[in-house]
């Protein structure tokens, strides 16, 4: 009896898993597919080509199976069982003393293999993949823009090279504008010498230009080196505003980081005062992941 309770426990974790597999497969590809037409908008914009869209979404495939696999999961699950029931295969398996704990086991079992993948995937090569391709992309639409996974945001106006190590687009009554945080300026002479270093707390882009708080510049002169402070200073820049706010923001979209990073940004922002609401959602939705999705199946 052990015996055959066994083979059937894995004929009903094998249905169950073929279902959410199926549904899986068809609600990342439709997911896909939805991003893809919005992609083409964008084709033209400096060097993206439809080859560098396709590589896009290619590579934030593993970010979207993530999000989709709970829906597969609940989907996969109700198909699976109604295939035995229609059949009158769960019928027989009560008969032969397969209790619906027994039952919800056999569904469980594989849906936490699967999750914990997703887990896996969630805190290492989704995130990656997805960091990598918003980094292509934004190389890509502007020549002089570039984000790195650990160096920020890197942007170029002649002589003058901005980094950035956070940053994000603020909403409020006026409408939306760009703030970055951890700025640094390295403006060049017109023979490669390094004239000055500005690091500002926050950059913030309005109708004006860029405000920089709290800055310390420090000059390189021939033959000496000095240092000046001022609490806020302008500067006027053409850089994009509409390209540099959706670079800034792939620096630290909370739905697309790692657990660790989430928590990380919940202490910087803890730190200087700022809204850590976003952060702290997603940081505990990643911690709540499994039990939702065990929840909504069972």
């Amino acid at each position: 009896m052990k015996t055959l309770l066994r083979i059937h426990d894995l004929y009903v974790a094998k249905v169950v898993t073929v279902m959410v597999m199926a549904t899986w497969v068809v609600l990342v590809g439709l997911d896909a597919l939805m991003a893809g037409v919005s992609e083409i908008g964008a084709v033209g914009q400096g060097d993206y080509t439809y080859f560098g869209a396709l590589t896009y979404i290619l590579q934030t495939l593993p970010r979207r199976a993530y999000v989709m696999f709970p829906t597969a999961a609940v989907i996969g699950s109700l198909m699976g069982l109604g295939q035995l029931a229609a059949t009158s295969e769960l019928i027989a398996m009560r008969a032969v003393g397969l209790s619906r704990t027994r039952l919800s086991v056999s569904v469980a079992l594989p849906l936490l293999v699967l999750t914990a993948v997703m887990v896996l995937n969630g805190e290492t090569l989704g995130p990656m993949a997805q960091r990598n391709a918003d980094s292509m992309k934004s190389a890509a639409r502007s020549s002089d823009m570039i984000v790195g996974r650990y160096s920020g945001l890197w942007a170029r106006e002649g002589d003058t090279f901005l980094n950035a190590q956070n940053g994000t687009e603020i909403s409020d009554g006026a409408g939306a504008r760009v703030q970055l945080q951890d700025v640094r300026l390295f403006e060049f002479a017109s023979d490669g010498r390094l004239e000055s270093v500005a690091h500002a707390k926050t950059a913030e882009h309005g109708v004006d230009g860029w405000l920089l708080r709290n800055v310390q510049r420090t000059w390189f002169e021939p033959r000496a080196v000095t240092r000046t402070e001022a609490l806020e200073e302008h500067w006027e820049s053409q850089l994009d505003a509409t390209t540099l706010a959706a670079s800034a923001s792939n620096i630290c979209r909370p739905r697309y980081m790692p657990a660790s990073e989430l928590r990380a940004g919940i202490e910087y922002r803890h730190r200087n005062q700022l809204d850590a609401s976003e952060f702290e959602e997603h940081y505990w939705g990643r911690w709540f992941y499994p039990l939702n999705v065990l929840a909504l199946c069972l």
